[in-house]
């Protein structure tokens, strides 16, 4: 008996560190991130969940946070309006499910070297513009909430 109690609180506790920001999640699966990758433009404009691990926070405003696929390294941003979702530093290296909109950003040369040299001096990265040869077609999902998983 006092096995099957240790067992529920260590349950209960796992359940309790469930970290949730933003809105509720609502879909019941997640699309995998190779299929969205395959057919963008089937997801373009709908809510779809993502799960994998989260790689990158924003350590500015956690404004953003990139999702890595558990299977194939693939990843995809998670961007969100300032301070509607914070996503904690502490979430990197955590299972993360995302849930919202998928859009398409379309950058020039120009602003894809100024983007990427922004992220750069934020992560703490070196960045090289010669690294970005032309524009660049982003998809990415606007974050409308989140659970954070230990």
């Amino acid at each position: 008996m006092r096995c099957v109690a240790a067992a529920l609180l260590i349950a209960s506790g796992t359940l309790i560190a469930d970290q949730k920001l933003g809105k509720p999640l609502t879909l019941d699966m997640a699309t995998p991130l190779a299929e969205i990758e395959a057919r963008p433009e089937k997801y373009l404009g709908s809510n779809v969940q993502v799960r994998g691990r989260a790689s990158e926070v924003c350590l500015a405003m956690g404004c953003w946070m990139t999702i890595v696929d558990p299977v194939g390294d693939r990843t995809i941003r998670v961007k969100v309006n300032d301070g509607e979702i914070v996503f904690p530093k502490s979430a990197v290296g955590k299972l993360t499910i995302v849930e919202g909109k998928l859009t398409r950003l379309e950058l020039t040369r120009e602003q894809a070297i100024a983007q990427a040299r922004h992220e750069a001096e934020e992560q703490g990265r070196k960045f090289d513009p010669k690294s970005i040869k032309k524009g660049v077609r982003i998809y990415m999902i606007e974050g409308a909430g989140a659970v954070i998983r230990d």
